[in-house]
């Protein structure tokens, strides 16, 4: 089961001067009209991309998508902080003993915001969306199952059935996400196309916010949705009339209007500015279950097809160092591709395999990478041992620090990396082909499953271009059985055989970081470290 996320309070001395942000709120956080469901709330976040068609998290697989749209987007069923599953849009639900048919008894007194009612005809036709190949989505469509979704059958007003042509046990969880939450049918009908850039009467939802106004790269005003009464474990309507989310891309700047009370709270802090903030602030880091932040080396383009070099490129990085001076000890150095808080997590992995330059020149040499040239870097057959490692903007400062805290280890042992911080399109124009030698991310989940989209063949972020039939079995035998200890067991044979193939690099696990002023109260958090504002109270 998930290990809850523990609130952790970061030390704190005065902050250094930040850069000074007047919000354009029009009332100020922690407003004093907070009874009887008025005062605003002033979230502010990095926001990276947003505008750039991640509007939807039906079609987005940014993180931050999932994290502003929870408020309209709701879910056939909740994740508690234990693992479990508890009753939401759908009151109560059966899976069959093989785990190929999911069937739903719906709640009947849910509205979406534009006045149309949620039913089983508009989970069909999410669902439905979802999984169409001219909707262009990645992520959310293969939580649905991807190619093993057989439909959605609507069995009587606010009963459902969703079938899988194979077991598919991944998929209470998926459904508890804002991934496969639900949109209006008649914004379905008439503004698809449109979800993507968002909008005011574009992502209508059945969530305790509509969205009423939309900036692009400035703000999102989320408006109190009076007649909500179906939210998670009892929830109703917000208790706070307008959610303002600033986008504020300098982590400096939003720590600053946290700590200037400009804003209420403050996301997606770094912990150099985290530690540094006044203990008047609450300060909470949720470690993000999943793949922790990573470098997936692509086997099939360049020097990476060597299994020797993949393994001496990860030997010859110290990165217990460069984690713990750049990330203040507050982000642990990771040792799996599943993060510590992840199902399936193995925790044998810890300590092995440490950073040796030795070995690591020893594995090269055997490679054939002998010679070098006037540079220092080793020379094959007149080749330089180079590799060109892609990043997709923005890159954060302690990113860029650690990139080049790798590229100077591989230097000492005659390994050059040349990075490129490329825009979107560009980035994508490299990505889809796969010219490049190596990229970075994270990606968050509850679930080992997400394995799936790294590693299997036909996975659509399997960038390091691994196409193992053994790994594919296991892989699809993940989804295929119910048995908790089964699973775990699959998921880590993928860890170990990982840590020996090094298709990817585990570096480090992410924190959401979250400041809070003490003009709010009764926030809390969803499994991956965002924030929930269903018991919120300003004043």
């Amino acid at each position: 089961m998930p290990t809850p996320f523990v609130r952790r309070i970061l030390s704190a001395t005065a902050l250094t001067a930040a850069a000074a942000l007047v919000l354009s709120a029009c009332a100020g956080p922690g407003d004093e009209n907070a009874a009887e469901g008025g005062g605003e709330v002033v979230w502010a976040i990095e926001g990276a991309n947003l505008a750039a068609g991640h509007m939807d998290p039906q079609t987005s697989q940014l993180d931050v998508s999932s994290m502003v749209q929870r408020v309209v987007l709701d879910s056939l069923v909740f994740q508690e902080a234990d693992g479990s599953f508890s009753a939401w849009l759908a009151q109560d639900w059966t899976v069959s003993p093989d785990s190929t048919t999911y069937t739903f008894e719906l709640r009947d007194d849910v509205t979406f915001t534009d006045g149309e009612p949620f039913n089983a005809d508009a989970v069909k036709a999410n669902f439905d969306r979802i999984a169409d190949p001219e909707t262009a989505s990645a992520q959310a469509a293969s939580m649905l199952g991807g190619e093993f979704y057989a439909g959605t059958k609507v069995l009587g007003e606010y009963e459902v059935e969703v079938s899988f042509s194979q077991p598919y046990a991944p998929f209470l969880q998926a459904a508890s996400t804002a991934l496969l939450g639900f949109y209006s049918p008649a914004v379905l009908e008439s503004s698809a196309d449109q979800l993507k850039a968002g909008g005011p009467g574009i992502n209508v939802g059945t969530g305790p916010f509509e969205l009423t106004e939309y900036t692009p790269d400035q703000e999102i005003v989320y408006t109190r949705n009076p007649d909500y009464a179906w939210g998670p474990d009892g929830a109703e309507a917000a208790q706070f009339q307008t959610l303002r989310v600033e986008i504020l891309p300098e982590a400096s700047v939003r720590a600053g209007v946290v700590e200037s009370g400009e804003a209420d709270l403050a996301s997606n802090l770094p912990p150099n500015l985290a530690v540094e903030l006044p203990d008047t602030l609450t300060v909470d880091a949720n470690e993000y279950p999943g793949l922790p932040y990573s470098l997936y080396l692509n086997e099939a383009y360049g020097v990476f097809a060597d299994e020797k070099v993949r393994q001496a490129f990860a030997r010859g990085i110290d990165i217990d160092a460069a984690v713990e001076e750049i990330f203040f000890g507050q982000f642990p150095r990771a040792w799996s591709i599943l993060g510590s808080t992840t199902p399936g997590y193995d925790a044998s992995l810890e300590g092995s395999l440490p950073f040796d330059q030795d070995e690591a020149n020893r594995l090269l040499d055997e490679a054939g990478w002998t010679e070098r040239d006037s540079d220092g870097i080793r020379m094959k057959d007149s080749q330089r041992l180079s590799v060109r490692w892609i990043a997709y903007t923005p890159v954060s400062d302690d990113n860029s620090a650690l990139g080049n805290a790798i590229q100077s280890d591989l230097a000492d042992i005659g390994f050059e990396v040349v990075r490129e911080v490329l825009e979107p399109g560009a980035y994508n124009e490299q990505y889809g082909p796969k010219t490049f030698d190596l990229t970075d991310w994270g990606f968050s989940g509850v679930d080992g499953d997400l394995l799936r989209n790294h590693l299997h063949t036909d996975g659509f972020q399997n960038a390091s271009q691994v196409s193992d039939p053994e790994i594919d079995a296991l892989l699809e035998e993940g989804i295929a059985t119910n048995d908790v200890e089964e699973r775990a067991a699959i998921y880590q044979t993928l860890q170990q055989w990982n840590a020996q193939y090094t298709a990817i690099v585990p570096l480090y696990s992410p924190s959401l970081i979250t400041a809070m002023n003490d003009t709010i109260s009764g926030l809390e958090y969803d499994l991956y470290g965002r924030p929930l504002f269903y018991e919120v109270t300003v004043g």
